[in-house]
């Protein structure tokens, strides 16, 4: 059963309007969540904010968002002022821009989330938008206010809906060559490269949604469940760690790596 839309409002292209709903795309509502607890009492431990001064609690009344100017000069904001910088379209997409699907590099992308019709007079135009883009191999770009901010989006078509990714702003993006300008240009022979290439082919498979799997959540769930049995988890022998060595024989580990595959294809 999918879930209850997080978001209902209007996709609009020109003059084109129709109903949508959205939902996360991503959940993580299975996964183990902890309390902190008092370890005498079993009571939960609740946080508060208090002043960092006196140490006394401050009721939520009395909290503002500052921004620092300086040393202990703050510029205060009301949470209405900051709301109102955002947009006046929370409930509606205005795609005003298009651009090819394999132009943004995956670092842009943030959350993404599915966009249907809400209703069955708004399906032809939703259908009529999402096939345009398909077969233009283009996304839309809009903004919209959502969790609270305001965001550029991202709109590619997804099977029969819409996938809407919320993308990172700017100056959350940093540039790759400050990071891989110290990377040599030089290239690998020949040899290492097609042996590398026939690992890499023994070892490529289909992908499925296990190969994501969680391991950790796992051994909790088993932990949990071993607990409200009243047993005490066996605790897990720590592995080796093996020092790697400095030098690198490349001929050598793709012979080894490459006797020890199995010979059958994973594909």
């Amino acid at each position: 059963m999918a879930p209850r839309a997080f978001w209902k409002g209007y996709l609009k292209l020109s003059l084109v309007t129709c109903r949508v709903s959205m939902t996360p795309a991503v959940s993580e509502s299975g996964k183990v969540h902890f309390h902190n607890l008092n370890r005498e009492t079993h009571a939960r431990v609740l946080s508060q904010y208090v002043d960092a001064e006196t140490g006394e609690p401050v009721e939520d009344e009395d909290q503002v968002k500052g921004y620092e100017k300086g040393e202990g000069d703050y510029v205060l904001f009301e949470d209405e002022e900051i709301e109102d910088v955002g947009l006046e379209s929370t409930r509606t997409i205005d795609i005003d821009t298009f651009v090819p699907v394999e132009s943004i590099a995956w670092v842009w992308y943030d959350r993404p989330h599915y966009l249907a019709p809400d209703d069955e007079v708004s399906a032809e135009a939703f259908t009529v938008i999402r096939e345009a883009m398909a077969q233009t191999g283009t996304a839309g770009i809009a903004r919209l206010v959502m969790y609270r901010r305001e965001r550029a989006v991202l709109l590619s078509p997804k099977d029969k809906g819409i996938v809407v990714w919320t993308l990172r702003y700017g100056d959350e993006v940093r540039e790759p060559s400050d990071y891989f300008a110290n990377v040599g240009e030089e290239k690998p022979s020949s040899q290492h490269l097609t042996m590398m290439k026939k690992l890499i082919d023994e070892r490529t498979e289909e992908w499925k949604p296990s190969m994501a799997d969680d391991p950790v959540q796992d051994r909790l769930l088993d932990i949990i469940a071993e607990r409200k049995k009243g047993k005490k988890a066996k605790k897990r022998a720590e592995p080796k760690a093996e020092e790697p060595s400095n030098v690198i024989d490349i001929m050598s580990a793709l012979k080894k790596s490459l006797a020890a595959e199995p010979k059958t294809s994973r594909k």
